[in-house]
């Protein structure tokens, strides 16, 4: 049996890498991309949350719609444009309902991207979340957002 060494010294094909990092791009979005085109009129698609209900009422981003990935086949038809553009989103990074939502979206023929990091990088770069008290926003996490320097520099 042969191995094949891999690590980040490894070498790969340039024009395969650029063609893996374009197909991740075109089908992943990040939250901040997300949060600026929310904070627009016109922002071009629809955000879904696909958690369970209980993860919704405890909270979910302002402007998103609530559609659990086991119902997507039975209500995305009836519930979304399907010449809209929809972005899927759960929990975090360890989580992959956002995924298989995103894939059963695509399957009955939604154009669809993935939210990286979910719900919980959301609100680790302090964006706002609604709850049943009302909007809360926590503060944004040092370690994965950019905060103003305490001097005030």
């Amino acid at each position: 049996m042969t191995i094949t060494p891999v690590g980040p010294a490894t070498r790969n094909d340039a024009r395969a890498a650029a063609a893996f990092f374009a197909a991740r791009l075109a089908f992943q979005t990040d939250v901040a991309d997300v949060r600026a085109a929310l904070s627009t009129t016109q922002p071009g698609f629809i955000l879904i949350d696909s958690r369970s209900e209980a993860a919704w009422e405890q909270g979910h981003i302002p402007g998103a719609v609530h559609l659990p990935t086991a119902q997507i086949p039975a209500r995305a038809l009836a519930l979304l444009n399907p010449d809209v553009p929809v972005v899927t989103y759960c929990w975090g990074p360890g989580c992959d309902g956002a995924t298989r939502a995103a894939l059963a979206l695509a399957e009955v023929g939604f154009s669809v991207k993935e939210m990286i990091g979910g719900v919980e990088y959301w609100i680790r770069e302090g964006f706002p979340l609604r709850t049943p008290a009302g909007d809360v926003t926590a503060a944004a996490d040092p370690r994965t957002a950019p905060v103003a320097d305490a001097c005030g520099c």
